[in-house]
């Protein structure tokens, strides 16, 4: 889901409502420092509990500075409390919780909150924990607890075996997509079944077997439900802009009625210690080996559990960590190294990962690691090492504050601090937990933990990828059979949809502009919410310009600002930015390039002088040059092994062919960047990396007085006028074809069906959008509905419109169950006619156009995001009163205008139908469908010589 917002927006959005990477760092200056900003105190989580009579847990917490509510709540259940033989249940109940409930009809729960504008509107589960959590603008607030609570008391009235076998075939395709057809998946998994014994709620991935998801009935799901989704069983956290006192009687009205739950039975698992080295070989249809080294460690927020936080990032934490300086970079054995700890209730578990370079075992890998933690469980870390990774730390902590709900929000964290702690404001004593590690801590506990006879080692080899049986498909008969149950009374009033509130309009300055004398331009967005600044410098200049035998070009040149200044050299870079606890990134599209810095407010001063250095600076090293080329060529080798990167690489290919930049992606191909040269890359440099070509845009915890001190200090001494744009060539008209790329043995098939959309500054731009969200564009869109929830097809089935400089490309992408290629693509095809064909319904107009309306403040929740979205406005020329107009043009999108753009853009007969899956169950029913000549490429896009076909239309 996509999340945004604008502060002159939103007095618009008052009226609306009435109608319907890499790690960088920074610069040595002859100037004087740059005055400092003032420092915040670290922040706190302000909020109220409250229990109801039935026992729901509800945390208040006040965040004024959106028009936004996040509504997050927890059940305090997972695979942890599943039964031998019920693998995956937890995740599969997760599903079923979508399905509609006794007042809120089947399917109608994305609709709902889509339209209403929400934003990270999802559901997760972890070994200990399921939640689910949606951000609303605050007027509706009310709908998000309906709904929430009515899933709570009601789900059973509705949920029958039909219900159930659908959202079964929907699991196990999401498993075919996130293990069997991932690289390494299989391996990952065997990681957890040696780590943890068969019969353990961990022996295995969360998302569990298909056996076990095959096997799940209907019985099962009613007394799961019975027993942990009850109102004593959960807590509900609720972060943003709301009135207490009315929020509360809103959670009373909605939750206090349904009848407690039996207590959960508790969890009687004990984990056994590792007492000797396991081992294990799995092959897997991967390029490049792979090691994982696993250790049990302390539960979640138990001693030794924050240390073990610590030692991650300093063995395998970034380019700071110990792992990468010696595996990637020194010996450059290694293509990636990552060090991580899950904390988790029953032992929690602590694993290295690494990636060999072309040429290099899982071995070499395995003994380099085993020596660097061998050397610290017998030398403590340096000061400095275990400094940068306690700011690093506590940097994450404090940046995940600056979103309201998702993935790791405020009011995620308030919800994990009362599951696993009861202490909902955690935050001080969670900070301190780190900062009290010393030394000596790190030390002791890889002498306790990380020994030698304790750990999994899992070699990951290239070779046949051998898969558990799959059960197939269940029965009709199966999947009819079993009826609904009641568990409260119904109450008629629940049954009609909440009003909608007033909307609010936001409180937050307009960004300001101004502009350096040296012509750089810069966009600041105050906010003073949090101690924290993000900046992003942007460039109008990206992949879009590379020569079309240079592919690549702008992407290496890019990613080389940040591997040697005239100053530093490339680890240097990194040891800073990880001491300042910051995370710069240097990064290119086809339309731009940019460096961001984010850190909390005490190091920005010091975290912009990095971004400086790493722009005005480079040396572009030969020697750093090399390094580079041999990652991005690892890179691209591994790539390889991955449908979902080879489809997207074929189909850019397909489109726009050898002679346009947007044939290829970012990273180009393994021939240019053999040959991509250091003079290339300063070329790029000097005429694209300059300030007429670039703004600053700065949001979060900084005054325009300060800004322009620091500014001005960092890069008053730079110069360079913006160059002239490319000249694009033409867009070649595209006929329809069938492109087959032979993965056998693919768990699934990655569909493309694409062809040529339309311009960023096209007129037209939100009547294309609203028609691709009905399209494709929403979870309830006409496509996603058809295939996954319908059909069963799919994990899930979009459309994206790539809108660029000149026109990108329109796309519907798809990870599809093998036996149902042909009719999933034959779907995608009928439902782009009928979109051309037939003007869309009032009520899905409604639904694309309230949905970008409303989840507009979402563009600009989090700092980072805001930067990204003032960003675009600078790329593409549109002003920073854009946003101010927005919404009177949506306003004045009618159905007319929707068909108009679908008929002008969607041309289903020039449509390329790319399928990345096993040749031999694929191909017979892709060619019956005639969807014109057939060809087949390599994994690189290339044809293979002699094998494409003709094909009748």
């Amino acid at each position: 889901m996509r999340v945004r917002h604008f502060a002159f927006v939103l007095t618009a959005l008052a009226v609306v409502g009435l109608s319907g990477s890499r790690i960088l760092h920074g610069a040595q200056r002859a100037a004087a420092e740059p005055r400092s900003v003032a420092a915040s105190p670290t922040p706190r989580l302000d909020y109220q509990t409250f229990t109801l009579a039935n026992g729901l847990k509800v945390i208040l917490s006040e965040d004024r500075r959106l028009p936004m509510v996040a509504v997050n709540l927890w059940y305090h259940v997972g695979p942890a409390n599943e039964a031998a033989g019920r693998t995956g249940f937890a995740h599969l109940f997760e599903h079923m919780m979508f399905q509609g409930s006794k007042h809120v009809a089947a399917d109608t729960h994305f609709k709902l909150l889509e339209a209403a504008g929400a934003s990270d509107i999802n559901g997760t589960t972890d070994f200990d924990r399921t939640n689910y959590f949606e951000t609303v603008p605050s007027n509706e607030l009310e709908l998000a607890l309906w709904i929430e609570s009515d899933r709570m008391g009601y789900l059973l009235d509705v949920v029958d075996g039909k219900a159930l076998a659908n959202q079964r075939d929907v699991v196990r395709n999401e498993r075919r997509q996130s293990v069997e057809n991932q690289p390494y998946g299989v391996a990952a998994e065997a990681v957890y079944q040696a780590l943890y014994p068969e019969g353990h709620p961990y022996h295995g991935v969360v998302i569990g077997s298909h056996a076990d998801i095959a096997a799940a009935q209907l019985n099962d799901v009613q007394q799961f439900f019975k027993e942990y989704y009850t109102p004593n069983n959960a807590s509900l956290a609720i972060v943003g802009d709301f009135d207490p006192v009315a929020t509360r009687r809103l959670v009373e009205k909605y939750f206090g009625t349904l009848k407690r739950g039996p207590q959960a039975p508790a969890i009687n698992v004990k984990t056994p210690p590792i007492t000797s080295e396991k081992r294990l070989t799995v092959t897997d249809t991967v390029q490049l080996p792979r090691v994982y080294m696993a250790w049990l460690t302390p539960a979640i927020f138990k001693p030794g559990d924050a240390d073990a936080d610590l030692t991650a990032d300093i063995l395998g934490g970034g380019k700071s960590s110990r792992l990468y300086k010696t595996l990637v970079y020194d010996k450059q054995i290694a293509q990636s190294v990552q060090a991580t700890q899950e904390s988790l209730i029953l032992g929690s578990k602590f694993t290295i990962q690494a990636t060999a370079r072309p040429g290099h075992t899982a071995q070499e890998l395995e003994d380099v690691i085993t020596a660097e933690v061998a050397r610290l469980r017998q030398e403590p870390p340096a000061t400095t090492e275990l400094e940068r990774a306690q700011n690093t730390i506590e940097s994450q902590i404090i940046l995940g504050l600056d979103t309201l709900g998702g993935f790791g929000g405020k009011s995620d964290r308030l919800n994990s601090y009362e599951h696993y702690l009861h202490t909902p404001g955690y935050l001080a004593q969670d900070l301190k937990r780190y900062r009290d590690a010393t030394p000596q801590s790190v030390k002791t506990f890889a002498e306790t933990y990380l020994g030698q006879n304790s750990r999994v080692v899992v070699q990951a080899i290239p070779g046949e990828k051998k898969l558990s049986a799959d059960a197939g498909t269940p029965s009709a008969q199966d999947a009819a059979s079993g009826a609904a149950q009641t568990v409260n009374p119904d109450q008629s009033w629940r049954a009609a949809k909440p009003k909608s509130g007033p909307l609010k309009a936001a409180q937050f300055a307009t960004p300001q502009q101004f502009t350096l004398a040296n012509g750089l331009t810069v966009i600041l967005s105050e906010r003073r919410q949090l101690p924290v600044v993000s900046a992003n410098l942007v460039f109008g200049s990206g992949s879009g310009t590379n020569p079309p035998d240079q592919p690549g070009l702008a992407n290496f040149a890019v990613a080389m600002l940040d591997e040697g200044t005239s100053t530093r050299n490339a680890l240097q870079i990194a040891d800073e930015a990880a001491r300042l606890g910051a995370t710069l990134t240097t990064s290119s599209s086809m339309d731009s390039s940019q460096v961001t810095v984010t850190s909390l407010l005490r190091q920005f001063p010091k975290a912009l002088e990095l971004m400086s250095d790493v722009v005005l600076h480079p040396t572009f090293p030969q020697d750093e040059v090399e390094r580079q080329r041999a990652s991005r060529l690892a890179n691209l080798v591994a790539q390889k092994s991955n449908p979902a990167q080879i489809a997207q690489r074929v189909m850019a290919s397909a489109v726009f062919g050898p002679n346009h930049p947007y044939g290829y992606l970012e990273a180009g191909t393994e021939a240019s960047n053999k040959v991509l040269t250091r003079d290339a890359m300063i070329a790029f440099w000097k005429q694209h990396i300059v300030p007429g070509n670039a703004a600053l845009v700065v949001v979060g915890a900084v005054s325009r007085a300060e800004l322009e001190t620091l500014a001005a200090h960092a890069f008053s001494d730079w110069t360079g006028k913006a160059p002239s744009p490319p000249t694009m060539p033409a867009t070649r008209q595209a006929t329809g074809k069938l492109i087959i790329v032979d993965t056998p043995g693919a768990a699934q098939t990655q569909v493309r069906v694409a062809g040529v959309g339309a311009r960023r500054t096209t007129p037209d731009y939100e009547a294309t959008e609203i028609m691709n969200m009905v399209l494709g564009g929403l979870f309830t869109s006409r496509i996603n509905l058809n295939l996954r929830e319908d059909k069963g097809y799919t994990y899930g089935a979009f459309s994206t419109f790539a809108f660029r400089k000149e026109p990108g490309p329109f796309f519907v992408s798809s990870g599809i169950r093998t036996d149902a290629t042909a009719p999933a693509v034959n779907e995608i095809l009928a439902e782009i006619r009928k979109m051309r064909d037939a003007e869309i319904t009032v009520d899905e107009l409604s639904l694309g156009r309230d949905s970008l309306v409303r989840s507009l403040p979402g563009r600009f929740e989090q700092s980072q995001q805001a930067a990204a979205t003032l960003s675009a406005l600078f790329v593409y020329r549109l002003g920073l009163d854009y946003y101010s107009q927005y919404v009177e043009r949506l306003l004045g999108v009618d159905v007319a205008a929707v068909h108009a753009a679908a008929r002008k853009y969607l041309q289903p007969d020039q449509l390329i139908v790319v399928a990345v899956g096993d040749r031999q169950k694929i191909e017979a029913d892709l060619k019956n469908l005639k969807l014109g000549d057939v060809e087949y490429r390599d994994s690189e896009g290339m044809v293979l010589p002699g094998a494409s076909t003709g094909g009748a239309k």
